[in-house]
């Protein structure tokens, strides 16, 4: 990923698709002590319903990681989180932070890895050393970690809010007494990263260095579209850099869109209705769940 907009891309898994991933990258956080934009809420929120318009459920895209002090909820989500029966979201066991860091630490670490500099371009050696001094970390912490873990290490050098905050760590929280139920789980989620090939993750390397100071120019500025809820700028980010690599972008983003949708499919055919909460990135644009679930005959209506 070497094009203008690839730490954006980067900032946009470790935001609005790979939760697991920000239970580690909190301490690198340069979140501010409020959130907000000024202006009213209206993250994505959709209704399903079948062809003969009987609401079977809803979607909400989330933010994992928010500034203290966001407010998020409107009417609209208040009403859908007391109608649904059940919550949905990609991992149901965000509070168990110790069973997710073994995990992440068990698939992150490597014996025998050269040096954080040696796996990227030579012309990016002195980048990589601004931006380590910059985050105030030491290099000698990624003598063992894969190329991917430090890759989105190093993008929240320039990222805000903290994943205490997270709306799907919220919206479980909100369900206690209700069921919970995961399409992947920390371990499968963080797999994914895991089996990128090596060129890809330092693709991913790469792109976070030569994009870091274009990044800390405006660094809320996904959190604004989230809050917005501007499906066109969400859906612009995912299709920049490293995700417009086609073999990338499908492991990331489109294959896993299409295996929750063939489980949502039959989760919506037992009756119950649920509330699905996944990171926004999974809902917009032609791939995303919305036009997958419109493709299966169901009706999606955003509600604000």
């Amino acid at each position: 990923m070497v094009r203008p907009g690839g730490a954006m891309a980067i900032r946009l898994l470790t935001a609005i698709i790979a939760p697991a991933l920000l239970l580690f990258l909190a301490g690198c956080s340069n979140a501010p002590d409020e959130g907000g934009t000024g202006e009213p809420p209206n993250p994505l929120l959709y209704e399903l319903a079948s062809a003969d318009g009987t609401v079977e459920g809803w979607m909400i895209g989330t933010i994992h990681a928010l500034p203290p002090g966001t407010e998020w909820r409107t009417p609209e989500i208040g009403r859908v989180m007391s109608e649904a029966d059940f919550l949905v979201v990609e991992i149901a066991g965000l509070g168990d932070d110790a069973r997710i860091a073994q995990t992440f630490a068990a698939l992150s670490s490597s014996a025998g890895l050269p040096p954080l500099g040696q796996r990227v371009p030579p012309e990016l050696a002195a980048p990589l050393a601004d931006l380590l001094a910059r985050g105030r970390i030491d290099p000698e912490r990624f003598s063992s970690t894969e190329t991917w873990a430090a890759a989105i290490a190093l993008a929240r050098v320039e990222a805000v809010g903290d994943p205490a905050n997270g709306v799907d760590r919220a919206l479980i929280a909100d369900f206690s007494g209700r069921s919970v139920r995961e399409f992947e789980g920390a371990e499968a989620q963080l797999a994914i990263f895991d089996r990128l090939p090596e060129t890809q993750q330092r693709a991913m390397l790469a792109a976070v260095i030569r994009e870091s100071k274009a990044a800390s120019k405006d660094p809320e500025r996904l959190q604004r579209a989230w809050l917005a809820g501007d499906a066109a700028t969400i859906e612009a980010s995912t299709r920049k850099g490293i995700l417009a690599d086609p073999a990338l972008r499908d492991a990331l983003l489109v294959a896993r869109n299409r295996r929750w949708t063939e489980a949502l499919a039959v989760i919506l055919r037992q009756g119950p209705r649920p509330l699905v909460a996944v990171g926004t990135a999974h809902l917009v644009g032609p791939e995303g769940l919305a036009a997958l679930l419109e493709l299966r005959g169901y009706r999606v209506r955003r509600i604000s």
